[in-house]
């Protein structure tokens, strides 16, 4: 026998799968759920149009005056980025960015495939990323510079 959480247990019960009480409850925590990314952004209704025509997302709400507010929700209907300009503080300079401080990630079915048809649209390429495990990243930018992420991965991320 041995003591494990201040009980004694038989090996034979814990190789078993047996249990006497349940597992000690772990500390209250809060739980949150994603809403969305914003980005502050010169023209949020061309880019909101460009996102939704290239990229299958849905607008889901706008504003039709400033801040020109524009939310686009992916095909599973979840919300997950807002385009809007707010002029009270400077645009970032996305183009300057390195894509590796953020960037908007998709799942491409075929992403060099998705790649020529986005450079068409006005994407640009920033570089391709083979992944040792047969997995495809490819680093864009869209039209207004923001960093664009095609993912497709040998094993999808989970939902």
């Amino acid at each position: 026998m041995y003591t494990m959480g201040g009980s004694e247990r038989r090996a034979a019960d814990v190789d078993a799968g047996a249990s006497t009480r349940p597992p000690p409850s772990l500390p209250s925590r809060p739980t949150m759920k994603f809403e969305h990314f914003a980005l502050n952004v010169p023209d949020p209704r061309a880019q909101a149009q460009w996102y939704a025509q290239h990229l299958g997302f849905a607008v889901v709400r706008s504003r039709a005056d400033a801040p020109f507010t524009h939310f686009l929700a992916d095909d599973t209907g979840r919300t997950i980025v807002e385009f809007y300009v707010n002029p009270s503080v400077a645009l970032p300079d996305y183009a300057a960015m390195p894509p590796l401080n953020f960037h908007l990630a998709v799942v491409a079915a075929d992403a060099r495939a998705e790649r020529v048809r986005l450079e068409r649209a006005g994407a640009t390429l920033v570089r391709e990323e083979p992944q040792p495990d047969g997995s495809v990243l490819i680093m864009m930018r869209d039209p207004w510079h923001v960093p664009l992420q095609l993912c497709q991965r040998t094993t999808p991320m989970p939902a």
